[in-house]
């Protein structure tokens, strides 16, 4: 890559957990040597939009931000914005890749909820969101105070700018529990959904929809989910590194592309070890491959999927969802 010039930047800022970039410094950085930057915010479709909430990725000087406007201004699922700014990016350019992307028979249901959604943010865009943020910090608050619970927050990510204060993560490692099997119990006993199961911890979103009976069933949730686990254990939050990412080592030994074509054998779980992976192999929740087509299959990796597996978690795009065999590629 050395004397070669990138020809954008590419950040994701907040991620599902609400961690944000520094996209202003990035973007000052990249702008100075005429690089453009696109956002990621899927998360933050919000952000900007109250005195305690970070900035947007156009406030800090994005030049294309894509939001998924559903997940938090309520359009509905799948509807989603692409925004620009400045003059770097050359927007006759973005309207015909658009073109040559986009569907000629568009959904206007989406349409129409993407337009309500901006309409209704555009009748009270500085207070719209004082209630969620209030019950934001009034939930983060409670269960804060509640053994054995660990909350994420600024102080776990202090190299960080901003934590987006409408995503609640809660730890349950104190308790012995995994995120897996603490989502189960919160959802059979209580109904209580979540956004997002990890294997220590599950992250909830608070929006315009929430109210204070959702807020006070997750307190008396959590608060019956300790009562009724084993001792608490002398854990330091639970926000730690765990040790188990299986990302670490990867090593691509063939492009997706090819593998997708190439000719394929099914051999049983230990026997992949070494071998090209010939399928996509995602844990969901949360949706992240751990393995795709044309990727060397490492002992890390089938130990992290075996691991959540058995919590449970749906192995997706696997011939073999029980991960008693796996498709690799005959090479």
């Amino acid at each position: 890559m050395e004397g070669q010039k990138p020809t954008t930047v590419l950040v994701t800022s907040p991620t599902y957990h609400g961690i944000c970039s520094n996209l202003a410094e990035i973007c000052q950085l990249c702008h100075s040597h005429g690089i453009p930057v696109i956002a990621d915010e899927a998360h933050g479709a919000h952000l900007g939009f109250h005195p305690q909430l970070p900035n947007s990725a156009l406030q800090q000087g994005a030049d294309l931000a894509v939001q998924s406007t559903h997940k938090v201004l309520c359009s509905l699922t799948q509807s989603s914005m692409l925004h620009m700014s400045g003059n770097i990016v050359d927007r006759e350019r973005i309207c015909r890749c658009l073109q040559a992307l986009q569907s000629t028979s568009p959904s206007y249901l989406l349409l129409a909820s993407l337009d309500a959604a901006r309409a209704h943010l555009s009748e009270n865009p500085d207070t719209i969101f004082n209630k969620a943020m209030e019950l934001a910090f009034e939930a983060r608050y409670l269960i804060k105070q509640i053994p054995g619970i660990s909350v994420l927050d600024f102080a776990s990510f202090s190299n960080f700018p901003a934590i987006d204060p409408l995503r609640l993560a809660i730890g349950f490692s104190q308790l012995g529990l995994s995120g897996y099997e603490a989502d189960e119990i919160l959802c059979r006993d209580h109904g209580i959904i979540c956004e997002l199961v990890g294997t220590r911890s599950i992250t909830f979103a608070i929006n315009l929809g929430t109210t204070r009976d959702h807020i006070e069933r997750l307190i008396l949730g959590i608060k019956h989910l300790v009562a009724t686990s084993g001792p608490i254990h002398g854990d330091k939050g639970g926000w730690e590194n765990s040790g188990c990412t299986p990302f670490a080592d990867i090593n691509i030994s063939m492009t997706p592309r090819d593998a997708f074509f190439a000719s394929k054998k099914k051999v049983s779980i230990r026997e992949s070890l070494g071998e090209v992976c010939g399928e996509l192999l995602c844990p969901y929740p949360p949706g992240i491959p751990v393995m795709i087509p044309g990727e060397v299959i490492t002992e890390k990796a089938l130990d992290h999927l075996l691991a959540v597996r058995s919590k449970g978690v749906v192995i997706t795009g696997a011939s073999d969802p029980s991960l008693s065999s796996v498709l690799v590629c005959n090479v």
